[in-house]
């Protein structure tokens, strides 16, 4: 029996029952997220949006929005960074904005949940970069660091005590990873 096909509206049907829900290479995931992971999410929105928006950049989103990835895969694929900054530009392409974005977001956050292993978010951030993304951090919660990654060279890791930076992505913009991590 072949597996189900996916289509933009069943996905976007799914139940809202505290479950993220993606679609990898035509197959459903999902993932539940606890409090703590959600609270660093919000509080990553908040900072991104708070140098975002008085500036004009573009939009930010949280981990319910979900990206259309075609290159480096066979079936359909759709991805939901926990965080996401779209730029301007990029949001001025959008056609449809009721439906999902086409490509991967400019910057695109991971934060390990309990289940979540590093290499596994690290390929899921590689798939962004195939399509588009030009920044991800992985934050690891448990062990206090974030992993930097840009196209094509090797992660950067980002203790406690220092700040993440927005690069040529969100110039100027700095977040010191403990204001987050609590």
């Amino acid at each position: 029996m072949p597996a189900k096909a996916w289509t933009d509206d069943a996905l976007m049907a799914l139940p809202r029952d505290g479950y993220k829900y993606e679609l990898l290479d035509g197959q459903i995931i999902m993932s539940p997220a606890g409090f703590k992971h959600g609270d660093l999410c919000s509080k990553i929105i908040i900072a991104i949006g708070n140098f975002v928006q008085p500036r004009k950049l573009g939009r930010v989103c949280d981990g319910q929005t979900g990206f259309r990835l075609s290159r480096g895969f066979k079936r359909k694929t759709v991805l939901s960074p926990d965080v996401s900054f779209l730029s301007r530009e990029r949001v001025a392409t959008i056609k449809a904005p009721e439906k999902f974005v086409e490509g991967g977001p400019d910057l695109a956050v991971e934060v390990l949940s309990p289940g979540d292993s590093l290499p596994k978010t690290e390929k899921k951030v590689g798939r962004f970069f195939r399509n588009g993304t030009r920044l991800a951090w992985i934050i690891d919660p448990v062990a206090r660091q974030a992993f930097v990654h840009r196209p094509r060279t090797a992660p950067v890791i980002v203790s406690a005590e220092q700040a993440l930076e927005g690069g040529d992505v969100l110039p100027g913009f700095r977040l010191r990873l403990r204001k987050v991590l609590g």
